[in-house]
């Protein structure tokens, strides 16, 4: 989220203007995304067999497994952001598109935000009193989304933004 070349608050006649003015950075997005589709499950899988089986594990996969199979949805917005750039259409058009998108969409969105935000802080928790990797990562885990959604959802920092993803990055590496 560090290279996306717009803010999640803006309107998405913004957020169109902003897509069509850094086209090549909305296109590493979407390489990055498709990335983080393909590893973000895998990751998360390959923790499971750290931790022993508690009502906490069992919160924390129940909602982050959903929520990074719900991943697809926003990298599909980010999709049609550059393809209206590529078609040449106009500002309007591509925040129509937006505006139109099934309601899906939006449930989407609230279960990957619900589901890798309070997931990941479950997550941390959990691998923290497992006490089978240090403690500074699982704490690293646990922070790493909170600092992702106040950086990314309320002050548009991307350098913040960079900070939660990499402490989420290292906490499970």
């Amino acid at each position: 989220r560090f290279v996306l070349p717009y803010y999640t608050a803006d309107n998405n006649d913004a957020t169109a203007r902003a897509v069509i003015a850094h086209p090549d950075r909305q296109g590493l997005v979407l390489w990055l995304g498709l990335i983080a589709i393909v590893t973000l499950l895998p990751g998360l899988l390959a923790l499971a067999d750290l931790l022993p089986s508690s009502r906490l594990k069992s919160w924390a996969f129940g909602l982050l497994v959903p929520g990074y199979l719900c991943l697809g949805i926003l990298l599909a917005e980010d999709y049609v952001l550059w393809s209206g750039v590529k078609a040449h259409e106009s500002p309007a058009q591509i925040a129509a598109l937006l505006h139109a998108a099934h309601p899906s969409a939006n449930v989407a969105v609230a279960v990957f935000v619900a589901g890798h935000v309070v997931g990941t802080v479950l997550l941390g928790i959990a691998l923290v009193r497992s006490g089978r990797i240090p403690a500074w990562a699982g704490v690293a885990v646990a922070v790493s989304q909170p600092i992702h959604f106040v950086a990314f959802v309320i002050v548009g920092s991307p350098a913040l933004d960079l900070a939660g993803w990499s402490l989420l990055a290292i906490g499970m590496a």
